[in-house]
């Protein structure tokens, strides 16, 4: 069976593009197609809600941040086993760095790299026959993107969604569907961006929802009509992996306070042998002794700092585990790796004190960017000297460092230098940023 796929994509954020991918995933499912969904860029919250409404992990692609090998690694494997692969874009469709030219992490990367046909998601709220204007010029960007069509997006009614339709297809592109605005429809939102797909209630009736109002507004026939086989390269037979397992049994914190995991870091862990074992520090609970690394992901924490202050049976088992075998935590598993995190409210919370920074949400500033990091020492993430590609989005600040060895010389996206970045101590290390790949110099 041959995997087609289509992107979804928009002019800009928050066009709608997520709403309209769950809407489109739950309706083809309802109709029984094998459908899989996937994500341009380093976000990994859209992802888990696409792998809630389709029972398959949605992996990340990104073309600054992922070399070509492991790009066509992840594509073909997203690929496998389904009828059609539905990308959902970053930002707007040709947002990323300005260079280099077609690795600057834009979602157009993606889809001319894969040949994918793009679906533009048009908010066409506060505009009618402009939108026009809007859809042509995406068009004709880029002779290497493809625009299949237009669905608009928040029409407040039958005119306005008529007046926008024959602008648009007098130029020549097709208007797929006119999605009517719904505010029982938007998806809850916090500082990182959408509320996680696990703390979601009612996340099936919103499901159904969707796919009735996809049935009603957008057309599903079409859709599927603008579908294409993905053109890449089959990937070696031992495509490397994004980053080697920092052990053969992996202790990995997995609930509300710890859920940001790319599926690709871990499905390159398996392939290569590894075993995951899942723990729960919000329930007091400590890696399995039995386990060779322990891994602390990205979350919420600061949400969650009051029960993670008391739970000292994880403390203990925690601090247990470090003493002999490597513990690494990325963005909030760095922040509870330290020896205190302030919530929101201001309220100081004792956390594990592995490492020595203290960090705080209410002294609040964006921090965002693709990072390179080279490290500095041997860790569970790597030898030193090993570079690593990955993205930092928190809101958290250091207000004590410590005077732990620093981990990595970090750099962003273009090649600045942003100085020393995360800790380590012993067999514990941590950083603010997240691993999407090992880089290798060349690629």
């Amino acid at each position: 069976m041959m995997t087609r796929g289509l992107m979804i994509a928009a002019p800009r954020s928050g066009s709608g593009k997520t709403t309209l991918t769950l809407a489109i995933l739950a309706a083809l499912r309802r109709r029984g197609i094998a459908v899989r969904g996937a994500k341009t860029g380093p976000d990994y919250i859209d992802p888990a809600f696409h792998e809630a409404l389709t029972g398959h992990a949605s992996p990340n692609l990104d073309s600054w941040a992922m070399p070509a090998s492991l790009l066509d690694t992840i594509m073909a494997q997203a690929a496998h086993g389904g009828e059609l692969l539905v990308t959902e874009a970053s930002m707007g469709l040709f947002d990323g760095l300005l260079g280099p030219e077609n690795a600057r992490g834009a979602p157009s990367d993606i889809a001319a790299r894969y040949a994918l046909p793009v679906i533009l998601v048009v908010d066409i709220s506060g505009q009618g026959q402009s939108a026009a204007a809007v859809a042509l010029g995406f068009a004709r960007l880029d002779p290497s993107v493809r625009i299949a069509g237009v669905i608009l997006n928040r029409v407040g009614s039958p005119r306005h969604a008529a007046m926008a339709t024959q602008a648009i297809t007098a130029t020549g592109i097709p208007v797929l569907g006119a999605f009517g605005r719904d505010a029982g429809l938007q998806m809850p939102e916090r500082h990182l961006g959408l509320v996680q797909a696990r703390e979601h209630d009612g996340l099936a009736e919103l499901a159904e929802r969707l796919a009735t109002q996809a049935e009603r507004d957008l057309d599903l026939d079409a859709i599927l009509a603008c579908a294409a086989a993905p053109a890449f390269t089959s990937p070696a037979p031992h495509a490397m992996t994004a980053l080697p397992p920092p052990g053969q049994r992996i202790a990995v914190a997995n609930d509300a306070a710890f859920s940001f995991v790319y599926a690709h870091i871990v499905a390159g862990w398996r392939a290569a042998g590894a075993e995951l074992h899942p723990f729960s520090p919000l329930n007091d609970e400590g890696p399995a002794q039995d386990c060779d690394a322990c891994w602390l992901p990205g979350g919420y924490p600061e949400l969650h700092a009051g029960r993670l202050a008391a739970a000292t049976g994880f403390h203990h088992a925690l601090a247990s585990f470090a003493t002999t075998r490597p513990v690494h935590g990325e963005c909030g598993g760095f922040m509870v790796l330290g020896q205190s995190l302030t919530d929101a409210a201001g309220q100081t919370h004792r956390m594990t004190g592995l490492l020595g920074h203290a960090t705080s949400f209410a002294k609040r500033r964006m921090n965002l960017g693709y990072r390179a990091a080279t490290l500095r020492h041997d860790c569970a993430i790597g030898r030193a000297g090993t570079t690593l590609r990955g993205h930092e989005f928190h809101y958290a600040t250091v207000t004590d460092a410590g005077d732990d060895a620093p981990l990595a010389d970090m750099r962003d996206g273009y090649g600045a230098e942003r100085g020393m970045g995360g800790a380590r101590r012993g067999h514990v290390s941590g950083t603010f940023f997240h691993i999407l790949s090992v880089h290798h110099s060349g690629q």
